[in-house]
Parts: structure tokens; sequence; C-alpha cells
């Protein structure tokens, strides 16, 4: 028989199923003999109040033994003659939109810019070494996206827009851990999510699909309508792209639907689009720095402890959110025992993010500690305004960081009261920080926000505002500066058929998951495009 509880336990009892075991049988009455198994279906911390407790949804077998997997298994058939779809881009929207088009019967093409999850590795360690960077392959872009080695976090907010349960079951299937389906804040690790991607590639290939990787999409084939040849009508319709293969300079062209995922750092794309009158417009992002705790002061904070997190907690989590002068100020991609890492995807720029290893071992807890900006906020009335002050801020941060990958910091006490800061605390940014009066040369309306939202912090979490904490410039990548513009209902463009803007790059979804969800509908709008019915 099976039993599902809720339960609320301490942090020892939630640590291992032998533990839990214990306790369901001795509140609920059971013979521990007989329990044959627990599954968690839902695990949450609670540290609200000094006394810690861990929430747990099990279910508990008796006399009957567990299932041997935990997750839902998605087949893929073989789609080897089937009709095409593009798929530009590989990160989360990119891979998802080509297994869901997989299901339903498609040939997904995918064509990626940068270098397999592998060989990305060897470009980002010559960031750290030899302060060069590989404009197609970097922290943004390559096979699995920026997502691949910046963290692998798989909480969102976006429960609304599709099935997320779906992608992290496929996640598990690939190999991730199926703690993923019970963890409310959901956690790969940069250290595990490069195998899940690369068994994700391999399921393509073997179902039929292709995947190019080093292969740069130069521009959309578009057709306006007038040739017999296509079936769909007339107006403006995507029949193909263009694209170049980065290994030979050989062009090449694919032909069929595109399906449009190619993240939040491809300029070269929003600037091509906006020359060939492909409707974008400017949309909002958030710009600030990353704030860098030693773990163990966030672990004392968080915990209400001395002791920090103890034996059977794991680094502590936190998130921030206030309004300053009608703009949020907020904490965004919390990475707890994780380390800053250099983002930037071209020269003279530098960019920071954050990533954490799966076991969150790390001395230090970062987070982005970011400010609203809205397109109002920046001057002129381009569709590319947005993205060409994050240009001027990154470049800004590199003149500031000596014209290197060397980070521009300071104490975040320090900044909040406008000091410069003499010396700096050790980081685990690998390049190096330089001292740097960030409250001097940050935009104004983002700077004063900041210092603000550090009091109100300070206040909410005592502790948190401290010197012991450094700022690093500049965290400016926390969403695309465009929005490619696209039916609600169909997901095609509005002004162009057959083109299928998807994921974070196109302006509409905001992390891993978020991301794969958008493309799973992309890819299944696509195929009602191409006349295939499905189920939902």
């Amino acid at each position: 028989m099976i039993h599902e509880y809720q339960i609320r336990v301490f942090p020892q009892v939630a640590s291992n199923e032998g533990t839990i075991k214990d306790y369901i049988a001795r509140e609920k009455g059971f013979d521990v003999r007989t329990i044959y198994g627990i599954r968690v279906l839902k695990r949450s911390i609670d540290a609200r109040q000094r006394i810690i407790y861990v929430n747990l949804k099990v279910r508990v077998y008796v006399n009957e033994m567990p299932a041997c997997d935990s997750y839902i298994k998605t087949e893929y058939g073989d789609v080897s003659d089937a009709d095409e779809v593009i798929v530009v881009g590989e990160g989360p929207g990119g891979l998802f939109a080509a297994l869901r088009l997989i299901e339903l019967g498609l040939k997904p093409i995918v064509v990626e810019r940068g270098k397999n999850v592998r060989e990305r590795k060897r470009d980002l360690s010559m960031i750290t070494k030899a302060q060069k960077i590989d404009s197609e392959s970097n922290y943004c872009f390559g096979e699995g996206g920026a997502g691949a080695y910046s963290d692998g976090k798989l909480y969102t907010r976006s429960k609304k827009r599709g099935n997320i349960e779906k992608i992290l079951n496929v996640f598990c299937q690939h190999g991730a851990s199926e703690t993923i389906l019970a963890d409310a804040h959901p956690h790969i690790g940069t250290d595990k999510l490069p195998g899940v991607i690369e068994n994700m590639r391999n399921t393509i290939l073997k179902s039929g699909g292709e995947v190019h990787h080093q292969t740069r999409m130069d521009r959309l084939v578009i057709s306006d309508g007038s040739c017999s040849e296509h079936a769909f009508g007339a107006g403006r319709r995507v029949v193909g792209i263009e694209a170049t293969d980065l290994n030979t300079g050989r062009e090449i062209m694919f032909k069929g639907p595109v399906i449009l995922a190619t993240g939040h750092s491809a300029r070269d794309v929003y600037r091509y689009l906006n020359d060939a009158n492909v409707e974008i417009e400017a949309k909002g992002i958030a710009v600030g720095v990353r704030l860098e705790h030693p773990s163990e002061l966030i672990d004392s904070i968080q915990y209400h402890s001395r002791q920090g997190r103890g034996k059977y907690l794991p680094a502590a989590e936190y998130s921030f959110v206030t309004q300053v002068a009608g703009r949020g100020v907020y904490s965004f991609c919390m990475c707890p025992g994780g380390f800053v890492i250099p983002a930037a995807t071209d020269k003279q720029q530098i960019v920071v993010n954050g990533m954490s290893p799966s076991n969150r071992g790390g001395r230090w807890s970062n987070s982005g500690m970011v400010v609203e900006v809205r397109p109002e906020d920046v001057s002129g009335d381009g569709a590319l305004r947005m993205m060409c002050w994050q240009e001027e801020i990154e470049r800004n941060c590199w003149l500031q960081g000596n014209m290197k990958q060397t980070a521009p910091a300071q104490r975040m006490a320090d900044f909040v009261n406008k000091r410069l800061s003499y010396d700096l605390p050790k980081s685990s940014y690998a390049p190096g920080l330089i001292s740097s009066p960030l409250h001097f040369w940050l935009p104004q309306h983002v700077g004063s926000r900041l210092q603000e939202g550090f009091k109100t912090f300070g206040k909410m979490c005592h502790g948190f505002l401290t010197n012991d904490a450094v700022m690093i410039g500049v965290e400016t990548r926390t969403s695309s500066p465009v929005r490619i513009l696209r039916d609600s209902d169909t997901l095609m463009h509005v002004g162009i058929a057959g083109l299928f803007p998807c994921g974070e790059g196109a302006g509409y979804a905001g992390g891993i998951v978020s991301a794969g969800v958008d493309g799973e509908r992309c890819a299944e709008r696509c195929a009602s495009f191409l006349g295939k019915s499905f189920v939902e």
C-alpha cells in the first residue's frame, strides 16, 4: 500500500531515507520492517525562526516495492525522414524545442555558433589564464547556452507558462539527479549539467536530428510570398537561414521554418534583425553588480546561528526585493557556496555572473544585486537603445578594470557610504579584482538605488550590510534588452510567417526552465504551422 504524508521535521531527520523511515514508522504506527521504501516528493527548508525545520512531502511504500524510476520517461522516435525545422541556438530553449519536435514527428536541424559543451571548457579557462575571450565560445555562447557553465539553477516563478514538471523529468531522463523533482529550489550544478546537456544532444542525434556546432546563422532567408512554390499564402515568410561554418568559412543554406533561440547576448542577431526590418522593440532589463559574502557569514545570518549550517543543512540562500524611487531593487541568481565568473562575450567588456557546483561547497556565496531599468529610463527611441546602453556600461567597466578582465570592485559598506575601498577581501573571482569607486561611475539612477536597497536589506537581515562583502562590477546580462515581437497565440513573429522567436533571447523567458518551457511551446506551434496535430 502507498501512503503520502506532509511532515515537518528537524534537519537531521530529513538528512537520509533511514531517519525519515524511522520517523514515519514511529509517528504513523507502522512496523519499520514493512516500509519497503521512502520517496521524497517535495522538500523545502523553513528558516524563518531560530529553530530550523524541513518540510517534506513523502510517499511511503508499505509492503510494496517502489518503482525503479521516480521520473516520467519521454519516448523519442526516429525522425530521420521527417519534415525539417531549423532551431537556431542550442541553449535550453533550443534543446527543448528540438526534443519536443522529435516527439511531434519533426526533424530538428540545430545550428549553434559555439562549440560543444566539453570543448567550451578550454575557451572558458583562457579567459582567466590569458585574458582572452573567444567571441563565439564563452560563458554565454556554445552548447547548453549561458546556463551550462553559469550554475544550472532550475527554479522559476513562471508556473503558468507550461509544463515545468515535464522539463524537470526530461533533465532526469538525461542524467540529472532525481532530487530536482523534490527540491523547492532545484539545482543541477555547473559540474553536472554539461554531461546532462551532452546526453540531450545524443538523444537528438540518435533520433535522426542534426546538430551543427560552430555554425553561425548570418541571416534569415525571407520570401515575400510571391513565388508559387510556397504553400502557405502571401506575405513575408521565413524559408530558411544562411549560415557560416566557422571552422572552414563555408557558407551553408538550411531550409525550413525557424525557431530562433539565440539567447540574451547575441547582439549581432539583434542588429541584423533591426537592419532587416524584422519587428523588435526595446525591453526593460536589470543592471547592477555581483555581491559576494563569505558563505559562513550568510549561513550564520540565515540560520540564526554562529555555528552556521552545521552538519545537516545546505549552504544558505537568500532573496531580497524592495522598491526605491519607483524601481525594483532585488537579488538575482543567488549562488550559495559558489563562484563569480567572467561572462563577457567580446573584447573590451567586463560582465560578471555567478555559478555553483552541485555540492555548493565553496567559501563564498554570491548573487546579482540589480536595479530595474525600463526603456523610458534610457535616452533615445530606437529598438536597440537598451542594448547599446548595456554595451556602454560594460565598456566603462572594462576601462575601470585596467582594460583587462580584472574586475572593478568595492566593499559593500564603503559603497553605501561613498568611500573608496583601500583594500579588498579575498574573492572567488579568478581574474582578480581592482579597487574602484563604483558609487562614482555606475549610472546614477542605478548606483543610488542600490545604495538605498542595501540599507533596506541590512535592516531586514542584521549583518548583511558589511564591509566583509564585496561588490564586483558589472552584472548586466540579466535578461534580453530586446523583445522580438510575436503573436501570443501562434507564437509566430507578428510580421513573418514561419519564424518563431523563442526563449530568453526573444524576450519571453528568464532562466533555464522557463526557456525550456518556451522552447516546447514554440515547437508545438511550429508543428501546427506545418499541419501536425498533437495533444498538449
